[in-house]
C-alpha cells in the first residue's frame, strides 16, 4: 500500500490538469488531490466525473491563484504542489493580453511565495511552463540548456517569465522546485480552441478544417496521457536528480499543421476539400521540435503513444462525448486585429 499524499493541482479543472487529475485519483487510492481552479471558459467541472467529485479523496477551490491567502492555505495542507494554472491560448493573448500576464506571472509568484513560506511542509514544487518559450527552433531539436528563450507571443512571454520566476525562486531560496515544458499536449477533454478538436470538431459538422498560413508550421504533438505519466515520476522520483532542473517533454517528432488536418480526414473518412487556409497568425512559431534526452536520463521517461493511435483515441473520445464539445463550439473562434488594423478571424 502506497503512503498517503496530498497534491495541489492549480488549473486542474482545464485540459492537463483535469486529466492529471483522473491519472493520479486511479493510480493512488490513498492520495488526496485539491484543485484550486477559477473556472474560466476553458476549466470547468464536467471534466471531472461524478465519482472524483463526490469523493472524500477530492477537494475543488473556486478561487482566483493570485490570490495568496487562499494559495497558502491550501499549500500549507499540501505535499507536493503541481502548478498547471495559466492561460495557455496564442490567438486569445494577441485578442487579450493583459489576463495572460496577471495570471501567468502575478499567479506564478503568488503559488511561489506560498510554496517558499511552506517549504517544511513541500516535498516538491512542479511548474508547468511550455515548449512556446523556445519561440521557432533554431537547432534541430531544442534542448532544455542551450537553446535561448524567443517567445514570439503575449502567451508565451507571460509563460517565459513565470518559468524564469520559479527559476530563480530556487536559486534565491532553494524552493524544491521543478520545471517541465510540454510540448503540443492533445487528447480527451481540450477546448475546441486548440487545432486538433477544432479539425475533429470541424470534421463532425463538416465544417472547414482552417489552416493559418500554408499549414507548414511544425510542431511535436504530445499525448496527455504520456505528459500524466512523465508528472507522475517527477512526483515520485529522487527529488535531488531533478530538483532546479528544466526538463522538456515531447516526443523528438514533428508534424505539420496540414500533415495533421490530412490526416484527421482521412482517418474521419471526410473530402480533402473541407481543408481551407487563412492569414498567418501573428507570433506564429514556426518548427518545434524536442529533444528527450533530459527526461529519460533523469527520470526514465518516454512516450509511449504514437502520434497516429494518440489522433484514434482522441477523434474516438471527441465522438463519444458530443454533449461535452457541442456547448463549446461558440468558443472555437477568436477576432484578432493585425498591425494593418485588418481582423480576422482565428
Amino acid at each position: 500500500m502506497s503512503e498517503s499524499k496530498t497534491i495541489l493541482i492549480t488549473g486542474g479543472a482545464g485540459f492537463m490538469g483535469s486529466n492529471l487529475v483522473r491519472y493520479l485519483f486511479d493510480k493512488y487510492p490513498n492520495y488526496k488531490i485539491m484543485v484550486l481552479d477559477i473556472l474560466t471558459y476553458c476549466g470547468e467541472l464536467d471534466n471531472f466525473p461524478e465519482r472524483i467529485l463526490n469523493s472524500d479523496r477530492f477537494s475543488f477551490w473556486y478561487g482566483d491563484v493570485k490570490n495568496a491567502s487562499l494559495v497558502n492555505s491550501l499549500v500549507s495542507q499540501s505535499d507536493v504542489v503541481c502548478h498547471l494554472a495559466a492561460e495557455t491560448h496564442v490567438t486569445r493573448s494577441i485578442f487579450d493580453n493583459l489576463i495572460f500576464f496577471e495570471t501567468d506571472v502575478l499567479g506564478t509568484q503568488a503559488v511561489a511565495n506560498a510554496v517558499l513560506k511552506n517549504s517544511k511542509n513541500i516535498e516538491r514544487f512542479i511548474h508547468v511552463s511550455t515548449s512556446e518559450v523556445y519561440g521557432t527552433a533554431q537547432t534541430p531539436v531544442i534542448k532544455e540548456d542551450e537553446h535561448p528563450l524567443l517567445p514570439s507571443s503575449p502567451y508565451a512571454s507571460a509563460k517565459a517569465g513565470a518559468d524564469r520566476l520559479v527559476y530563480s525562486y530556487w536559486v534565491t531560496y532553494q524552493i524544491p522546485a521543478i520545471i517541465v515544458r510540454p510540448f503540443n499536449n492533445y487528447g480527451p477533454h481540450q477546448h475546441l480552441e486548440k487545432v486538433i478538436p477544432r479539425f475533429i470538431t470541424s470534421c463532425f459538422l463538416d465544417e472547414p478544417l482552417t489552416i493559418h498560413g500554408d499549414g507548414s508550421a511544425r510542431r511535436d504533438w504530445l499525448y496527455v496521457e504520456d505528459f500524466c505519466e512523465a508528472m507522475d515520476l517527477l512526483i515520485h522520483c529522487d527529488l535531488a536528480k531533478v530538483v532546479g532542473q528544466v526538463i522538456n517533454l515531447g516526443t523528438g517528432r514533428d508534424l505539420s499543421i496540414k500533415e495533421i488536418a490530412e490526416m484527421v480526414v482521412e482517418k474521419m473518412q471526410k473530402p480533402k476539400s473541407l481543408i481551407t487556409y487563412t492569414d498567418d497568425r501573428p507570433g506564429q512559431v514556426f518548427r518545434h521540435t524536442a529533444s528527450i534526452e533530459k527526461a529519460r536520463d533523469l527520470i526514465g521517461w518516454q512516450p509511449k503513444i504514437k502520434f497516429e493511435d494518440g489522433l484514434n483515441k482522441t477523434i474516438e473520445w471527441y465522438r463519444t462525448h458530443s454533449e461535452w464539445w457541442k456547448k463549446r463550439l461558440w468558443m472555437r473562434r477568436v477576432p484578432i486585429v493585425t498591425k494593418d488594423g485588418k481582423t480576422i478571424i482565428h
